[in-house]
């Protein structure tokens, strides 16, 4: 019984081909049940696989890679879907991608996720278009994702004590500047797009993105990072109802990281940070001397003042493997956008080549243990070496 569940752990961890025959489907899922017979299999594995001595920075990218791809009958989505925002509400993560089809434009696309896997639903028309986006045929808006102009990038945060959903996004307006845009959270789980007119977070004639807002005030303000080279820079504001935020001052530059580091050249934080009981969670992105190979990095800051770093990954947590990653618009970037903590796992979501969307998961408590004592990450990948052709 042991050696048919290690199979079972391998198979179920290991990606397989996305447009697989539902037979085959249902077969997979079949022999899953029967050799492990709880109603959650997840969860039966973890009952079953003995806890390691000595925790690992442990991500498992799933076997449903990618989770969300281009549909060609849909013009707005039909080139690239990438780059997701994720927020989980009453158990149900909800989803805003990054879209664009033929005419260039960069919108976004509504989906979700009872299990964070696999997907429930998934709108046929994009959900939001930056108010002002024009084809503006810049070589910075290309150079972002493939797109002429429009929204690009959510981050999707569910502020409580406001009852609002907050989106930070990068809006191409004459350039690449930081929108906030917002609605009610009843409105979205409804699916009644009322979004406010969004706010230039960033200042004109700069470039900017990677913008992420945190889930709840800190010391009675909100609390926006906004570069994390050559520091972690936070700004606060007692209001995200008005403008004057467009006057926030960011830096991002310098030198790049002295010695071997994987992450010599920071560009960025990923999803918004995550809040857990040894500070807030943040994954951000990052390059050695090889630019075209994305990686995605940890570290855990203060919770009451998160300018300071408390620990950091030495090892990416992830790295583009898969045929998914090295084959799209951008072959070898991953980009980690969203993130939920759901039963005791973390489920980071993030684009692949600028094409798919993925997901990959760790034990909540292992992961913070391990990066708490800087043991180095251990992967869970295997190399399909098939193109994945999901338009075809």
């Amino acid at each position: 019984m042991g050696k048919k569940i290690i199979q079972t752990l391998k198979w179920l961890f290991s990606p397989y081909e996305p447009r697989q025959s539902e037979e085959k489907l249902v077969r997979h899922r079949a022999i899953v049940k029967k050799r492990i017979p709880q109603k959650d299999s997840r969860k039966a594995v973890q009952a079953k696989k003995k806890k390691p001595a000595t925790p690992r920075v442990f991500f498992a990218k799933a076997e449903e890679n990618p989770i969300i791809y281009p549909q060609k009958e849909n013009d707005w989505e039909a080139w690239q879907t990438f780059n997701p925002g994720a927020v989980l509400i009453d158990g149900k993560v909800h989803f805003l991608y990054r879209a664009i089809g033929a005419d260039g434009t960069s919108r976004f696309g509504y989906a979700a996720s009872a299990d964070g896997f696999t997907l429930d639903e998934r709108l046929p028309h994009p959900v939001y278009e930056h108010p002002t986006a024009e084809r503006t045929f810049s070589v910075f808006s290309y150079l972002s994702g493939g797109s002429w102009g429009g929204a690009e990038d959510p981050r999707v945060v569910h502020i409580e004590e406001d009852k609002t959903i907050y989106i930070t996004y990068t809006a191409c307006d004459g350039g690449l500047r930081v929108a906030l845009t917002s609605l009610s959270v009843d409105d979205f789980v409804n699916k009644k797009w009322n979004w406010r007119e969004p706010l230039l977070l960033s200042p004109p004639d700069e470039v900017h993105k990677n913008w992420v807002l945190f889930p709840e005030k800190i010391n009675g303000r909100y609390a926006i990072l906004h570069s994390i080279r050559p520091q972690v820079q936070i700004e606060y504001v007692d209001s995200l109802d008005t403008n004057d935020a467009g006057s926030i001052k960011s830096y991002h530059g310098g030198p790049p990281q002295k010695g071997s580091r994987w992450d010599k050249w920071l560009r960025g934080a990923g999803a918004p940070p995550l809040k857990t009981k040894d500070g807030w969670l943040v994954f951000y992105h990052a390059m050695d001397n090889d630019w075209s190979q994305y990686k995605v990095g940890a570290m855990l800051l203060d919770l009451n003042d998160p300018t300071k770093v408390l620990y950091r990954a030495a090892e990416p947590v992830l790295k583009p493997s898969e045929h998914y990653e090295q084959n799209g618009h951008k072959p070898g970037v991953i980009y980690a956008t969203g993130a939920v903590i759901m039963n005791d796992d973390i489920l980071v979501y993030y684009g692949c080549a600028d094409n798919y969307i993925g997901v990959a998961s760790a034990h909540l408590d292992d992961f913070l243990e391990a990066l708490k004592k800087g043991i180095q990450p251990k992967l869970s990948s295997k190399t399909i070496k098939k193109k994945y052709r999901p338009t075809d």
